[in-house]
């Protein structure tokens, strides 16, 4: 019995020394062949596989033997006849705990044996789909092989594709024209989600008409002259603008009206443009195009719209959810205004930024055009053809996107700006001290009377 429970004993220190190691508890109350759901790779699977085989293989001799000697009775009588009963009890509480680890190590390896499959199923779908990452020849796709071995030869020209999870491989080209861009058809083996049925959009906040313009100040922001110049018309203003609105509450009786989530980007006083107005407010220069955006800002505040007022590239890209890089990718996320107010410096800032997000949503842009586009310069192949020169055509907008200060052409529409109302004292005066025969002529520099 001695010599049994030796065997025992040196058995069990044996397994759990040697499968400690890889086994080892990481919480209280497990034990060194508790197992544990982790992923390993294949070769270190197969030898792990290999180790617990040897112990279970191990273990059985062992128990082999301890089973023979337990049977040798004829060994054990007269031992039996000297020593009481119990003396011999944790012998056989050593065989079962040796049969519980056995079970064990046969889980154990098992798991083992599961874990290597599925690694081993997985690395093989992965080579499946490596194949499947040939450029498909889809006729509704026809600019699909093009755009491929374009991202082949130029995807690291802007860090946008990196962004994006471009990586230089043929699957990652793929999933970006597909996913991320339009010009590939999807890819069969990546997740395609089930187009559920989009639940109705919540109703959207109406506008309601503003009685005060100090929020509308705050919006237009500080650090330019110009600024400064606008926020002083807004406020000198502001009282027939609010009589104004009044007017026009009362004529559309309570009629609803939702609220547009507006973006005024104002493009040539960014300093990316080189902002030569806002040095020269004071100076005598050019004031009709800030005379026409603080009337508009007055106009959209007034009647209740939300609005987001930039005035520099950064602000602009961080509203649009411009991705990083040199603007060759879409944007991050849908365009999130129904409408953007600006000009040509704003229009070319927008399309060097947006890539393919520009043509998507160019028709919520409306472009503040001081002296108006003709259709015929707008259009970029007819103006090409006809030998049409401009330095502020070609955009391809509907004519009408065109907002003009003057109505120079009906092609465009007309937006204008606000002419001042005289009161009644200031028009007494005006005409009491009213002199016949005179004329004003008016020049912005004196290079102008050279």
């Amino acid at each position: 019995r001695i010599f049994v429970l030796g065997i025992g004993f040196f058995t069990l220190c044996f397994l759990m020394t040697s499968l400690g190691g890889q086994f080892s508890a990481k919480r209280l109350g497990d034990s060194p062949f508790t197992i544990r759901t982790e992923v390993m790779g294949a070769l270190e699977s197969r030898g792990v596989l290999r180790r617990m085989s040897d112990m279970l293989e191990l273990l059985m001799k062992k128990m082999d033997i301890l089973a023979r000697l337990e049977n040798g009775t004829d060994f054990h009588k007269g031992d039996e006849a000297r020593f009481p009963l119990d003396r011999f009890q944790p012998a056989a509480g050593l065989m079962e705990r040796i049969q519980a680890i056995a079970q064990n190590v046969s889980d154990i390896a098992i798991k083992v044996d599961q874990i290597l499959r599925n690694s081993l199923m997985n690395a093989k779908m992965g080579e499946g789909r490596r194949d499947q990452c040939e450029v498909p020849r889809d006729p509704k796709y026809p600019d699909c092989a093009g755009k491929v071995e374009w991202m082949r030869a130029r995807w690291t020209s802007d860090p946008c594709y990196a962004f994006f999870g471009v990586d230089g491989t043929e699957c990652s080209f793929l999933i970006y024209l597909s996913e991320v861009e339009w010009f590939c058809p999807p890819l069969p083996w990546r997740n395609q989600t089930a187009a559920a049925p989009s639940p109705p959009p919540p109703p959207r906040a109406q506008a309601a008409f503003r009685s005060d313009l100090a929020q509308l100040l705050e919006l237009v922001g500080t650090g330019k002259e110009s600024l400064s110049f606008m926020k002083k018309r807004i406020r000198h203003l502001a009282q027939q603008w609010l009589r104004a609105a009044r007017r026009l509450e009362q004529k559309l009786k309570g009629r609803q009206r939702d609220q547009k989530q507006i973006l005024v980007h104002i493009g040539f006083l960014t300093e990316e443009s080189g902002d030569v107005f806002s040095p020269r407010v004071l100076k005598g220069g050019p004031l009709g195009e800030m005379v026409q955006w603080a009337d508009i800002l007055a106009a959209l505040f007034l009647l209740g719209h939300s609005l987001q007022v930039t005035v520099s590239l950064k602000e602009l890209q961080s509203n649009l959810g411009v991705p990083p890089g040199r603007g060759n990718c879409p944007l991050t996320i849908p365009l999130p205004f129904d409408l953007i107010y600006t000009d040509y410096h704003g229009l070319q800032q927008m399309k060097q930024h947006m890539g393919l997000s520009f043509k998507k949503y160019r028709c919520r842009v409306r472009v503040i055009d001081t002296f108006g586009t003709e259709p015929a310069y707008n259009h970029e192949e007819y103006a090409t053809l006809r030998g049409f020169r401009t330095n502020w055509g070609y955009w391809n907008l509907h004519p009408s996107q065109f907002m003009t200060m003057f109505p120079h052409t009906p092609d465009n529409s007309f937006m204008g700006f606000v002419s001042e109302e005289l009161n009644q004292t200031e028009r007494q005066l005006i005409k009491s001290n009213k002199v016949g025969s005179m004329a004003v002529v008016y020049g912005k520099e004196a290079s102008i009377w050279k």
